[in-house]
């Protein structure tokens, strides 16, 4: 087994008109930014499929784009996570999940969850929700993860049912959201959002320091010790895992230079 897992830094998206003669070089087609951006980064987080569904040809001309070992992030249907019941997206989880996303093969990697600042949690109702999630599709493996922005999450028995279903929480640097940064599945998923657009590297070079040390150690099989738990006296099983970090949000438009500048930092 190896000694730690994989580490990939990217960004969200590959369309963002700023990028146009910083990030891609001047005069690349639109229609060539992606095969670039797979080039220079892990990892991209793919938005889109959070406003609309894609065709099974989309998702097959995206994976035929990126090297190996790219891998695409998508976030989940709005229609599936904007709902009072979470127990009833049933349908919507469904359609999401069969519109074709599995063309990926090998490039599929998490599939975030979001949810709204104003969703509280219920317990109850929540455990209905990830009951929903299958561990496959088409027969090829789903690895789900949750971004929960209301303070109500930050409660030991949301980390205990992220547990019992092997899901993950993402691990949210955000000005206003709650941060939870508990070990609940095999692999970690963290959004950098307190970037610059001042900071040439999105975030500052001693701040990139210190989240590659972070996410070194949570590929390790350890915990970084410096970041806000809601499980604190839990002890996440020390196992390698694969650990995904994307610069998000604010100072979107240096936030490739700061996957890059970040990737450096962990291989």
């Amino acid at each position: 087994m190896a000694s730690s897992g994989r580490i990939r830094a990217g960004i969200g998206g590959w369309n963002f008109e700023p990028w146009e003669g910083s990030f891609y070089p001047d005069g690349l087609p639109k229609k060539r930014q992606l095969e670039f951006a797979g080039k220079e980064l892990r990892t991209i987080e793919v938005n889109g499929t959070y406003y609309s569904s894609q065709k099974p040809a989309t998702f097959a001309k995206w994976a035929a784009e990126v090297p190996d070992g790219f891998i695409f992030s998508l976030k989940a249907s709005r229609f599936v996570t904007n709902r009072k019941i979470l127990s009833e997206a049933g349908e919507s989880m469904e359609r999401f999940l069969t519109q074709g996303l599995t063309e990926l093969g090998d490039r599929l990697g998490p599939i975030l969850w979001q949810f709204a600042p104003t969703k509280k949690f219920d317990a109850e109702d929540f455990e209905g929700f990830l009951k929903l999630l299958p561990d496959k599709q088409d027969g090829l493996k789903l690895r789900h993860v949750v971004e929960v922005r209301n303070p109500s999450f930050q409660a030991p028995e949301f980390v205990q049912l992220l547990e019992k279903y092997k899901v993950a929480v993402a691990l949210a640097e955000h000005a206003d959201y709650p941060m939870i940064a508990d070990v609940t599945t095999d692999f970690i998923y963290a959004r950098l959002q307190k970037g610059s657009d001042e900071v040439k590297s999105c975030y500052p070079p001693k701040d990139l320091d210190h989240w590659a040390k972070r996410l070194k150690a949570f590929a390790a099989g350890d915990e970084p010790g410096d970041l806000e738990k809601s499980a604190p006296a839990r002890k996440p099983e020390k196992t390698p895992r694969d650990v995904f970090a994307f610069f998000i949000t604010s100072g979107k438009i240096n936030a490739p230079n700061g996957a890059r500048e970040l990737q450096k930092r962990v291989d």
